[in-house]
């Protein structure tokens, strides 16, 4: 093992197993999970990263499938067009309207009318406010086994990962073939990476034994804002949180591996005409100062909690008590209920169902908080506030925040 892969985990296990007393009411808000006109999204990269800008995010990854936001790339004028949906306005109407023609490069491309793309560079230089907003550079590494899609999230990086594609392999190969490539694109550039595999259940493509295998990944979609990810599982198959805690239950009890970080996050497609989904869930995370490096190794740290729309004033956990203390930002005329859950050391292996994701207690209110049993593995909380999402991506969703995964220890 590389020296900076034990650091990496000596980082994480000291914030997890040990204590501390986060102030979270000012920390980063980002989203680290969207699509642009660059692979299959429908609006140009500016106009995405304006829309976030616009409502008070500090930071937003441009994630497209398997490449970065560099070079010369045109688009079909026709070809846009297909993909916006629009009732009204279209998405080159709008884009003028906000950035002017001057901004915008056209021309006929091999007797086709089309449009430059904006890199990454410029748009930071149009967008980007030192400690305010930051465009982070990122990559959806959209791998397959089996054909099925193993998709993971790669942040913070200065090349494109390439996919692995195997029809041969199984997911837990391939996914771990994949994390230990950008493992090495982290060694390499020096930079640290975070990587976290998205959307588990998209095509039962990823299950909680597979997450629970692979040392290597150590974050994961807890909640997707894509409506066709199979977040709530179905009659035969957990749902995004069960898959949470079968996999850490896994990992702790049978690996002595450390737990799943969980990362919410919009994977925004549609931004006009049918499913326009962005707003629907991002992290707040607890850095140092406002760039890929210090986000990245807070959320190795565990120094960031994931939300749809619950935020937080302060969370702590007393290693010496076992306790963990949430502080909700209230809003008038909404109420909030957290689930403290865990795994007991004795849990019934053969029957799941009864002993793995405990919820050891229900507590209502803005500020509460609850001392992990003695014998449970680990402890984590789900709020949930009685607020309807107001972009709904399942029925009858509301408001959510998720808190990591306390008083554990592995390795």
């Amino acid at each position: 093992m590389s020296r900076f892969l034990l650091l990496t985990l000596a980082l994480v296990s000291s914030a997890s197993a040990g204590g501390f007393d986060y102030d979270t009411s000012a920390w980063f808000k980002g989203n680290t999970h969207t699509h642009s006109l660059w692979s299959d999204g429908n609006d140009f990269p500016e106009m995405i990263f304006d829309w976030y800008k616009q409502r008070d995010y500090h930071f937003v990854a441009m994630s497209d499938h398997n490449v970065l936001q560099e070079g010369e790339k045109w688009m079909p004028i026709s070809d846009i067009k297909k993909r916006q949906r629009a009732i009204g306005r279209d998405a080159i109407s709008k884009y003028l309207v906000r950035f002017g023609e001057d901004w915008v490069v056209r021309e006929s491309r091999d007797g086709v009318e089309s449009i430059k793309l904006k890199t990454l560079d410029e748009c930071r230089s149009e967008l980007e406010i030192s400690g305010e907003f930051l465009l982070l550079p990122a990559e959806e590494v959209s791998n397959s086994a089996r054909k099925k899609p193993i998709h993971i999230n790669a942040l913070n990086i200065s090349a494109v990962i390439p996919a692995v594609k195997d029809d041969e392999a199984s997911a837990e190969d391939v996914l771990r073939r994949s994390l230990i490539d950008i493992k090495e694109h982290e060694q390499s550039s020096g930079n640290p990476v975070l990587a976290h595999v998205n959307h588990p259940n998209f095509q039962w493509a990823v299950t909680a034994e597979d997450l629970a295998a692979v040392a290597e990944g150590r974050f994961f979609e807890i909640y997707n804002g894509h409506p066709g990810i199979n977040h709530l599982g179905d009659a035969e198959r957990p749902g995004d949180q069960e898959i949470w805690d079968i996999a850490n239950t896994i990992r702790l009890a049978e690996l002595d591996e450390p737990p799943l970080f969980g990362v919410a996050t919009d994977d925004s497609h549609t931004y006009h005409g049918g499913d326009v989904s962005p707003g629907r869930g991002w992290v707040h995370v607890g850095a140092a100062s406002l760039n890929g490096d210090d986000l990245v190794t807070a959320m190795k740290e565990g120094k960031f909690y994931a939300s749809s729309g619950v935020t937080l004033q302060r969370i702590r956990f007393d290693p010496e008590s076992r306790t963990l203390e949430l502080e909700i930002n209230p809003i008038n005329g909404i109420e909030y209920e957290t689930h403290f859950i865990g795994t007991r050391s004795d849990y019934d292996a053969t029957a799941p169902e009864t002993g793995i994701g405990e919820v050891f207690a229900t507590q209502a209110g803005t500020k509460v908080s609850f001392q992990m049993p003695e014998d449970a593995l680990y402890l984590r909380a789900t709020i949930t506030s009685t607020a309807n999402h107001p972009n709904r991506s399942f029925p009858e969703q509301k408001e959510q925040a998720w808190i990591q995964p306390v008083g554990w220890s592995a390795n």
